[in-house]
C-alpha cells in the first residue's frame, strides 16, 4: 500500500510538515509494510517558502525585517532555480521570455514578515499594521540577484493596500508640508496628500500566489471580509473603506492605471497588497493551489498512490473551492483514489462525495486552546483509530 500524505497547516498548531510526519509515524507503527509519500501543502501562508524551496532544492536566507507593528522580526527568503522546477510550474509563472531557464526565483511568504500570527490578539489592529517588511524581503530578493519573485500572501495582518511594501521598495508618501510618512500604515493615511518616488529599477517581475477572488472594496472587499479577523471594529469599516478608496485613487493616478483595477478579482488579497503591487509593479496574480500542485508535482504523487490522506485545521465548504487540501481531494477523487481528510474541525455543509471519508479529530466541547495544544496527540489518535 502506497499512501500519499499531503496536509496543509493546522493554523496556530501544526505546520504542514509536522502534520505529515505525525501521520506517517502513526501509520508506520500500525502498518510497517505501507510506503508513505510525504508532500506537505501550502496555500500561500505559513510554510509556503520552506515547502516550495525544499521541493526545488533551493536555499533559505534568514533576514531581520520590519514586523507588522514595526517590531523587528526574523523572516525567511527562499531562492530557487527555474530549471529545478517542473515545466508545468514554470509555464504557470508566465514570466517574460527574456528570463532564461536557469534564472533564479525568490520565494517570499508574507506571513513571516507581515503576518497575523506574529501579533498577540490584543495587538491586532489593521489601522496600525504595515506590509513594510514584505517590501523589504522583495528588495532583499532583488539584492540577491533574483530574476523573479513569487509571493505567497496568506495569513497577513494588514489592510494597507501594500503601501508599506511599496514604501520599502522606493515610493514616498508625503503630507501637505512635503514631509515623508513612513511606513504609510492606515492610521497615517489622513495626512497623505501625494505619492512620489519610484520603484527600484532592480525589482524583478512579481507573481502573487492567490486563491481569493475578493475585489479591493465593497461588501466582498478586503476590509469587509478579512478586516474583522485582523482586529477591525465593525464601526470603523466605513472609514477604512473611504480612506482605502482615496489612497487607491492616489496610487493609480500616480501610475496612470484605470480605476477598475480595484475591482479585479483578487485585488483585495492580503489587505489589498495584490492591488498595490499590480498597480505599481505590474505584478500578476496566479492560482496558488494550482501553482503549488504543479511545483510539487502532485499529479505524479497521486498517480502512484493507493490511498490519499490530507487535511488542515478546519475543512469546510471553502476548502472545496480551490484551496490546497480541497483541490487535492478533487484531483484524487477524479482518479478514483480513496481519500481520508483529517481536520481539527469539519464543517462541510455539502454532501460528501463517494470515496471521501471525513474525520474531525477534536472531541466536541473541547476548548480551542486545549485543542490547539493537543493537535499532535489528537491527530495521532484519529489516524490510529481509522487505520488500526
Amino acid at each position: 500500500m502506497r499512501v500519499l500524505i499531503a496536509f496543509d497547516k493546522f493554523k496556530d498548531s501544526l505546520t504542514a510538515q509536522a502534520a505529515c510526519e505525525i501521520t506517517a509515524t502513526a501509520l508506520e507503527t500500525a502498518h510497517p509494510d505501507w510506503v508513505a509519500d510525504l508532500c506537505p501543502l501550502s496555500d500561500g501562508g505559513e510554510g509556503f517558502t520552506s515547502i516550495l524551496t525544499r521541493a526545488s532544492r533551493g536555499r533559505l536566507i534568514r533576514a531581520t525585517v520590519t514586523g507588522p507593528r514595526g517590531q523587528p522580526v526574523e523572516a525567511t527568503l527562499g531562492m530557487a532555480q527555474l530549471n529545478h522546477l517542473p515545466d508545468a510550474a514554470v509555464a504557470m509563472l508566465r514570466l517574460p521570455a527574456s528570463i532564461p531557464a536557469g534564472a533564479s526565483i525568490a520565494l517570499i511568504e508574507m506571513a513571516t514578515a507581515s503576518g497575523l500570527a506574529l501579533l498577540a490578539e490584543e495587538a491586532r489592529d489593521p489601522w496600525q499594521t504595515t506590509s513594510f517588511g514584505t517590501g523589504e524581503l522583495i528588495a532583499l530578493a532583488a539584492a540577491h540577484g533574483a530574476d523573479a519573485v513569487l509571493l505567497g500572501v496568506g495569513g497577513s495582518a494588514t489592510n494597507d493596500l501594500g503601501l508599506g511594501a511599496l514604501a520599502a521598495m522606493g515610493l514616498q508618501f508625503l503630507d501637505q508640508q512635503q514631509s515623508s510618512i513612513s511606513p504609510p500604515a492606515p492610521h497615517t493615511w489622513s495626512r497623505i496628500t501625494q505619492i512620489t518616488g519610484a520603484i527600484g529599477k532592480k525589482i524583478p517581475p512579481i507573481r502573487i500566489a492567490c486563491d481569493v477572488s475578493n475585489p479591493l472594496l465593497g461588501p466582498r472587499g478586503a476590509a469587509a471580509v478579512y478586516g474583522p479577523q485582523k482586529g477591525l471594529a465593525a464601526v470603523d469599516l466605513p472609514r477604512m473603506e473611504l480612506e482605502s478608496k482615496r489612497l487607491a485613487q492616489l496610487l493609480y493616478t500616480r501610475f496612470q492605471k484605470p480605476a477598475d483595477t480595484m475591482s479585479t478579482p483578487g485585488a483585495g488579497a492580503a489587505g489589498g497588497i495584490a492591488f498595490g503591487l499590480m498597480t505599481a509593479t505590474h505584478a500578476q496574480l496566479l492560482s496558488g493551489a494550482d501553482l503549488v500542485a504543479a511545483w510539487l508535482d502532485v499529479e505524479s504523487h497521486l498517480a502512484e498512490a493507493d490511498l490519499v490522506i490530507t487535511g488542515e485545521g478546519c475543512f469546510d465548504d471553502s476548502s472545496m473551492s480551490g484551496k490546497g487540501p480541497g483541490s487535492l481531494v478533487t484531483r484524487a477523487l477524479a482518479l478514483g483514489k480513496p481519500v481520508h481528510v483529517f481536520a481539527g474541525q469539519v464543517r462541510l455543509v455539502a454532501a460528501s462525495p463517494a470515496n471521501l471519508e471525513l474525520h474531525a479529530i477534536t472531541p466536541r466541547g473541547t476548548p480551542l486552546p486545549e485543542a490547539l495544544a493537543s493537535a499532535s496527540r489528537l491527530l495521532t489518535s484519529a489516524v490510529n483509530a481509522t487505520f488500526p
